[in-house]
């Protein structure tokens, strides 16, 4: 069994203590450190690069989420909240858990299974469901967990198994679902598919250009091409916006 170099991110030291304790009775889990605020966490992360961490969501002054978005990260994650709300909505399979404050020893042990066995089931696994505008996706991106606004999506594009994600200017991530999971969890009310392959955030349509062939040309904010629409779906997308 591998042995799990592990850090722990909390800013509650006695909550630190009693995870350690009871971590300390897996015999593949190895705590290398600890740390109680994101500057502290970013160094300990770059020097250690563990396999795992547990990370505490709301930090004094700060989010746990902070850390992902200020450096790379491929470790498996354990959120730790006293909040049951924080659970994140979607995730990647065997990238992420999370644990309730107080941590009961037997949530902890189907968490550490659940990292450790992909086929382990555990029960307090977070189920993939319909996502609101505003939610935050957790996704596993160029190897690394980041957070995701549902909002910052743009256009996304099939890719086998996979889809991209554009957002911004350009820019294009390449993530492990398939346009068909996209389509079941996103917010019928921004998001509509516009070809085969390729869902839209029609906030974010600028125009639309019916072409010679009856497909249509869509214009996306951020994006110099166009993307193509399909005459099967240009009615749905018509009900949406004038063009």
């Amino acid at each position: 069994m591998k042995l799990l170099n592990t850090i722990l991110i909390d800013d509650s030291s006695a909550i630190r203590s009693e995870l350690k304790l009871l971590l300390s009775e897996f015999t593949n889990i190895l705590v290398v450190g600890e740390a109680s605020n994101i500057e502290d966490s970013i160094k300990l992360v770059e020097d250690k690069k563990p396999d795992l961490i547990f990370l505490d969501i709301q930090l004094k002054n700060e989010s746990g989420f902070d850390l992902l978005e200020k450096t790379n990260v491929s470790s498996k994650i354990i959120f730790v909240t006293a909040h049951n709300q924080y659970a994140v909505k979607a995730f990647e399979v065997n990238a992420l858990d999370y644990l309730l404050k107080p941590i009961q020893p037997k949530r902890l042990k189907k968490a550490i299974a659940k990292l450790t066995d992909p086929d382990q089931d555990v029960s307090a696994q977070v189920e993939m469901s319909k996502l609101n505008y505003k939610d935050v996706v957790y996704l596993m991106i160029n190897h690394s967990p980041k957070f995701f606004k549902v909002a910052d999506l743009k256009i996304i594009i099939a890719e086998g198994k996979y889809s991209f994600l554009l957002h911004g200017k350009n820019k294009k991530d390449l993530v492990s679902k398939t346009l068909l999971e996209w389509e079941s969890i996103l917010p019928e009310n921004y998001f509509i598919r516009i070809h085969r392959s390729t869902i839209v955030n029609f906030q974010f349509v600028e125009s639309v250009k019916k072409c010679s062939n009856n497909t249509h040309e869509v214009f996306v904010e951020g994006f110099q091409d166009p993307f193509i629409m399909s005459i099967r779906h240009a009615a749905k997308l018509k009900a949406k916006i004038n063009f």
